[in-house]
Formats: structure tokens, C-alpha cells, sequence
């Protein structure tokens, strides 16, 4: 029977089963999941964000973790960051891993980044500067074969101005990666490495890549795959396209009975749900969320999906910052119930919880996230988990580890 309501409970269970929970044993099992387990995950995805920070992990090996439990992150980079990877990098939402296959959906980003580059009055002094540098980059790559920025020799490749300024050669393969004429050939050291497009992906490939409407419209239907149910706003943030792009695709993924229209408790705006989307009775979850999980990605369907209201406070002063500094959401069930800000502590082999936070309104059930930080903690390498006595859980949750509060 297709639905056409959704309490708020059944909306955030279809958007839980959705982004692939409750399908595999994030509950405590410690063994590692199989490799076909992650390519499947990660599959499921079909978007992972990059970032750079890593205080307790970096934020692309965490969604899998979330759902699947501990698992062998070499076979997540084997999928990711060699050259011939079967997923590769790309401008997708921010900067993200897609398969390989799809990245030709993009090219018409790409032929639009170049046009507002290159014609932007606030753009055009800063392509005009690297033109020299581009055409060297081009020459050398082919030269040469891929390599990271940091490999260039070129008088250009200095920084300007503060320690993140990028030379005039980071400048220039940015453009280049933008634009297209040079793509990811995966990481090292988790530093982009560059190639031409004949030097990582089959000849002719962007030759078969499809205008943009025909792109748009099979980016919003993936995006409702991985949503379940969203708005129009949703559904276009999960690829970060244009809202009137976005509409047109929907109207004929509507028409086409791929989409069909449904009124969510408590949402203002118009939802719609893929028509394959389930719509489970329940969802058993434990886990912490990467700040840049689709889960809580677009900040404002986090807030109305789980009345979470949630910034990330890296850029913050310290003396400003309310919750912490690496602060992860923590989900269970269908709730996110809480919010702690972890650190692996190397040296020390400890894994660090500097705040934990009960939601307003909710309780962490400490226990269930004891053990859950013990499985981390074993992920990680680490031995063992301390707590600081900071946050309105953290007592209760050193309680629950057996350990003593820490300064």
C-alpha cells in the first residue's frame, strides 16, 4: 500500500533504514565486517564526505563504522584511494568519494564551474593569475604521471599569505579539478594526488556523460534513495544542487512513480518518499555520527527530523564553544539522544571522552553507550576509555565504564 502520511517516528525510521541501519550488527558484535560488507555499505551511500580533521578519526571511515560496527578501514582505502580505486573523488557534495562510474553525472558541473570561473568579475583576476601555471600542470601531468601539489617543483608552488594559503600550483589544480581537465587519482598521506582523465578513467569516458537535466534527474533519484523520505530542500542538499533543477526533477520522477508525494507530522514543507523505501516498525542502532554522516549533514533536517540542532565548534574559541571541540552526535535506535566529543589518545592508547551531553528532552542510555565506546576504543587500537567530568552524561557514563573522572 503506498503511503501518503508518515508520523514523524515512521519518518525518521525510513530515513534510518534508508542510509542503511538496522541492517547490519551495530548492536556489539566486535568481530570485523567481511569485506563484501563494506563495499556493500559503501555502496548503499553512495556519497561519502571527506574532511581533513582527525582528532578521534577521520570523518569518512566513521558512517561505515556507524553502521556496520568494526570493520578493516584498509578495505575501505582499497575501495577509496588508489588510483584505480573503484571509487574516486569529486565535488559531489562537498568534497566526497562517489563510484567511479558516476563521476561522468558531474560533468556538467564541471563545464559550469568553469563558466562562472571565468566570468565572475570576483573569479576572473584569480584564473587569469595561474593560466601560465595550468598550462605547465597539464604539461608536466602528462609528462610525469599523477602526483599531490606537494610533489610540483615550480617556483610557483609557494604559499601566500597565512600557513593554509595555497600556492598558485594548488591554485591551478584546483581550478583544473574543478573544471575537469585533471581528476583525482586517489591520496597519499591523504593528500589529493592529480591525473589527467586519460591516465585514470577509460578513453572517451565523459563522451558518454549525459546533459544536465538527464544528470540532475538521476542525481535526485539516488538522493531519494538515500533519504527515504525528504523534502525538496533534502533531496537537493544530498548532491548540492539547485532548487529549481531539483523541482523539475522531482515533478518527473513523480510522474514517473519513482516519487510520490507524503505529509510528515510536524514538517511545513512537502515531503516525498521513494517508492521503494520501507518503513520499518522498529530500528535497532547504536552508534556515534560523524559531524559529516548524511544522517546530520544538512543541519536543518537534522533539526526537523530529530529536533537536533547541531553545529560543529572546531572554528570556535575554546572558551566559547558550548559542547566541545570534535563533538559527535549519538544515535540509538531512532533518536539522537546525545552528543560526546571523543579523542584518540595515541601515546596514551586511551580513547578520550572530553564532554558527554544528554539531548534535552532525552536520555543516553550509558550503558548501551559504554559498551559501544569499548568497541570504538578496540576499532581504534586503543586499551581502554577515560572520561573528563564535563557535560551533563559524563558522570553517569563513567559510571557505566567503571572508571574514574579524569581533569
Amino acid at each position: 500500500m503506498v503511503r501518503t502520511t508518515l508520523s514523524a517516528a515512521e519518518a525518521r525510521r525510513v530515513a534510518l533504514a534508508a542510509q542503511g541501519f538496522g541492517r547490519a550488527p551495530t548492536t556489539g558484535s566486535t568481530a570485523l565486517a567481511p569485506t563484501r560488507a563494506v563495499s556493500a555499505g559503501l555502496a548503499r551511500l553512495g556519497v561519502l564526505q571527506i574532511d581533513s580533521v582527525n582528532v578521534f578519526e577521520r570523518s569518512h571511515y566513521l558512517p561505515l563504522f556507524a553502521r556496520l560496527g568494526p570493520y578493516d578501514k584498509s578495505a575501505l582505502d582499497r575501495l577509496t584511494l588508489t588510483q584505480r580505486s573503484p571509487w574516486i573523488e569529486y565535488w559531489a557534495h562537498e568534497a566526497a568519494f562517489v563510484p567511479r562510474d558516476d563521476l561522468r553525472l558531474f560533468r556538467w558541473r564541471m563545464d559550469a564551474y568553469r563558466q562562472r570561473d571565468t566570468t565572475n568579475p570576483l573569479r576572473i583576476a584569480g584564473v587569469e593569475q595561474t593560466a601560465r601555471v595550468r598550462t605547465e600542470l597539464l604539461t608536466l601531468l602528462a609528462a610525469e604521471g599523477p602526483m599531490p601539489a606537494s610533489a610540483v617543483e615550480h617556483e610557483s608552488n609557494v604559499r601566500r599569505g597565512p600557513w593554509w594559503g595555497w600556492s598558485d600550483v594548488k591554485h591551478g589544480l584546483e581550478q583544473l579539478f574543478r573544471w575537469g581537465n585533471v581528476v583525482s587519482a586517489g591520496r597519499a598521506g591523504f593528500e589529493r594526488v592529480y591525473a589527467l582523465p586519460e591516465q585514470v578513467l577509460p578513453s572517451g569516458y565523459f563522451a558518454a556523460a549525459p546533459d544536465r537535466a538527464d544528470a540532475v534527474r538521476e542525481l535526485v533519484r539516488r538522493s531519494a534513495r538515500a533519504v527515504g523520505v525528504g523534502t525538496r530542500a533534502d533531496l537537493a542538499d544530498h548532491h548540492r544542487l539547485r532548487s529549481d533543477d531539483t523541482a523539475a526533477a522531482i515533478t518527473e520522477l513523480q510522474d514517473a512513480g519513482e516519487l510520490v508525494p507524503v505529509s510528515v507530522e510536524g514538517w511545513r514543507d512537502r515531503a516525498w518518499m521513494h517508492v521503494d523505501a520501507r518503513v520499518p516498525r522498529r530500528v535497532e542502532v547504536d552508534a556515534v555520527l560523524s559531524p559529516f554522516d548524511p544522517v546530520v549533514w544538512f543541519r536543518p533536517r537534522a533539526e526537523r527530523l530529530f529536533g537536533f540542532h547541531y553545529r560543529i565548534e572546531i572554528y570556535t574559541p575554546a572558551p566559547k564553544r558550548v559542547f566541545g571541540y570534535y563533538v559527535l552526535p549519538v544515535l540509538q535506535d531512532d533518536a539522537l539522544v546525545g552528543r560526546i566529543d571523543l579523542k584518540s589518545d595515541r601515546q596514551r592508547g586511551v580513547l578520550h571522552v572530553r564532554t558527554a551531553w544528554h539531548e534535552p528532552g532525552a536520555r543516553i542510555d550509558v550503558e548501551r553507550l559504554a559498551a559501544l565506546l569499548r568497541r570504538t576504543a578496540a576499532w581504534q587500537g586503543l586499551d581502554g576509555v577515560e572520561v573528563t567530568d564535563r557535560g551533563t552524561a559524563a558522570g553517569a557514563l563513567r559510571a557505566a565504564l567503571g572508571v574514574v573522572p579524569i581533569g
